[in-house]
Order: structure tokens, then sequence, then C-alpha cells
């Protein structure tokens, strides 16, 4: 199989072309965002996956340029895909390289940094004895290290010591821990099974995480009440779990993305890879991101409330699937129960992620 590219040299990087230049011809990345960029992807449009990261060399900084010569044969369009320090991704798709030679990836109107540098807290585990206190010990060489790079995210039990998260949660780790409802802390010893398109992950946790939430089987509406619970902003707000209320506002994300609902509910930082919650407990979408409001009042003057992200759970259904993990199925009645007794159901399933990098 030929290559996909011909890497270059940086002094490849000043040359132009015109529209109609071959298609084996030089093309530029630029990164335009205001930080470093530590990861770089560039593959055909509608390839199901991301490919390798072209960044070998190291990060690549603000107002650095990539050059590539795209293989004989490759085409003219491509998705492109940067993953900056923050942990927030820049997606250019169906680009097409053969007439625009220098290609500038600039954060959109739209996602604020997702991933919150800062080491998770450990929780004091309760008295021996005590009601709730944690089972064995984690051996002493599977223990987080308090001085690593470390940042948090929230996950949920799909399936028996299976637990579902973001993919940008958990990108680019060196070692992966969980902890759980009742305080214990669990290494994840294999490598995660991740679809970067979707941002959606699963862990293998052995230990019993908790017990396995239900997904929901019938149809989600547009105005139907849900409940965010999470780990959000770790270290500066509680370290305990976070619950908010809110409403599926859309049944699209930004930029019509099919793959997602807009929601209301409030969600920070540390919120992403958790369950979205219908009024009956049952999963119906995972938590992946907000509106950057302050990069939007600065383009539009207005002040946007409220306008968060989260992936559909027949995204998530059928990622699961592909990967052989069989999902619990549950259809939700009508009428609702209080936000409080959903808190009370999920609270054991839902784990905070710490990634030390």
């Amino acid at each position: 199989m030929k290559p996909l590219f011909v890497f270059l040299s940086t002094a490849m990087l000043g040359l132009a072309a015109p529209a109609a230049q071959a298609q084996t011809e030089p093309f530029r990345i630029v990164n335009r965002t205001p930080g470093a960029a530590t990861a770089l992807y560039a593959v055909r449009s509608g390839r199901p996956d991301w490919g390798g990261n072209l960044l070998n060399r190291g990060p690549m900084p603000s107002g650095g340029q990539f050059a590539l010569r795209p293989s004989e044969g490759a085409g003219c369009r491509f998705d492109l895909r940067m993953v900056l320090q923050d942990g927030q991704e820049v997606v250019r798709r169906n680009t097409d390289i053969c007439t625009e030679r220098t290609v500038t990836m600039t954060v959109p109107l739209g996602l604020a940094p997702r991933a919150v540098p800062g080491a998770m807290p450990e929780a004091k585990p309760p008295a021996e004895g005590a009601a709730g206190a944690p089972g064995p010990a984690t051996p002493p060489g599977a223990r987080p290290n308090p001085r690593a790079r470390a940042s948090s995210g929230t996950g949920f039990v799909v399936a028996s010591d299976r637990v579902m998260t973001n993919h940008h949660v958990v990108e680019a780790c060196s070692r992966i821990f969980i902890r759980t409802a009742d305080n214990r802390t669990l290494p994840v010893t294999q490598s995660p099974v991740t679809d970067a398109r979707r941002d959606l992950a699963v862990l293998r946790v052995s230990g019993n995480p908790g017990p396995v939430l239900a997904f929901r089987a019938n149809p989600v509406r547009r105005g139907e009440s849900v409940v965010t619970y999470g780990f959000p902003l770790a270290g500066l707000l509680s370290s305990g779990p976070t619950l908010t209320t809110g409403e599926v506002s859309a049944l699209s994300g930004l930029g019509d993305n099919q793959t997602q609902f807009q929601i209301s509910a409030p969600v920070q930082q540390g919120n992403s890879g958790g369950p979205l919650l219908d009024r009956q407990g049952h999963v119906i979408g995972v938590v992946v991101s907000k509106l950057n409001a302050a990069r939007v009042a600065q383009r539009t003057g207005d002040i946007p409330q409220n306008v968060n992200f989260a992936v559909k759970g027949s995204e998530a259904l059928d990622f699961l699937r592909r990967n052989n993990v069989t999902p619990v199925m549950r259809e939700s009645p009508n009428g609702e129960r209080s936000a409080a007794e959903i808190g009370e159901q999920v609270h054991a399933s839902t784990v905070m992620i710490r990634c030390e990098r």
C-alpha cells in the first residue's frame, strides 16, 4: 500500500502553487491557534480513523508550519485534525488541498479547552470498618504519581469492568486511573479503545468499578429534561460529583453535527466523559464540551448562556457494539423522577478519571 504522504524538509515550506497544480505538490498546515499543537492528523476525507500522529518530532508551536506532499493518487480532499496542549481540538473536514495550498488551523467560534491541568485530588478513605469503607488497597506499584502532570475527567460504567469516557480525556496518557464512588483508586491496565471522530473511549478496569448504567432504548425528543453527573473543575470545586439539570435544546451539535445533542444543562471542564441522563436515570448521551462564551462574545458582542454538547447515545451504542461490548438497554416510560433520585441512582456508577502524562 502506497504511503499517503511524503514528508518535506523545512526548506520546502516557502513553496506556493496555483490551483491547477498537480495533486502531488506540497501543501502547508499552519498553526494559527494561541498554543502549541501536540498532535496533527491528515487523512483522506471519509476515512473512518485518523491514522498516526504526524508530529513525531515534537510539538508544533503557535505560528509553526508543517509541510506535506500527498502521494500519487491520494486525491485532493483531506480531513485535518490538530490537538492542542490544553486538550482542545481543531478539525477541518473535506479540505481541498489542490486549491488551498496553505491550510490555516484556527480555533473555531466554539469549543472551550476541555482538559484541565493539575492533579486529581486524592479523596481520603473512610475509617476502617466505617460504612462505605473501600475494598482491597491499590497495589503499591499501581498508585497515582502526585508529581505527574495530570488532567481529570469523568466516566461511567457501561459493562462489567468497562468504563466509557471521551477520547480526549484519555488521549496521550502514560497512565490512567479511576476513582470509584467508594473511594477506591483502580488502574487502567490496557490501552483504551477509542474513536477520535466521535470522541469516545472505553477503558478496561478490573476490580468492579461500579454497577452498570443502562442506555435508553426509545428515541430522545427536543425539549426533554436531562441530568448530568460528573467531576467538573477538580481541585477547584468539590472533589465529589456535581449534578446539573437542563434540557435537550437541539438534536444536533455545533455546526449541525448530527452525532451530538445541544443541551442547556451547565457543564464545566472535567464533566467531559460523564453520562447525560434522562429523568428516568437512563443514559442518552456522553457529555463532551461547552461553547466558549468568551470567544463568541468577542465575535458577536453577545454572551451565550448554557450552550453545551453531548455525544448522542445512539453513537455511543454503535461504538460499544463495534468493540464487542454489550450495553444494557431500557425503555424510559413517560413521567419524570426527581433529579435527586437520579443522582442517587447513578452515583455508584460514575467515576473520576485521572490521566497522567
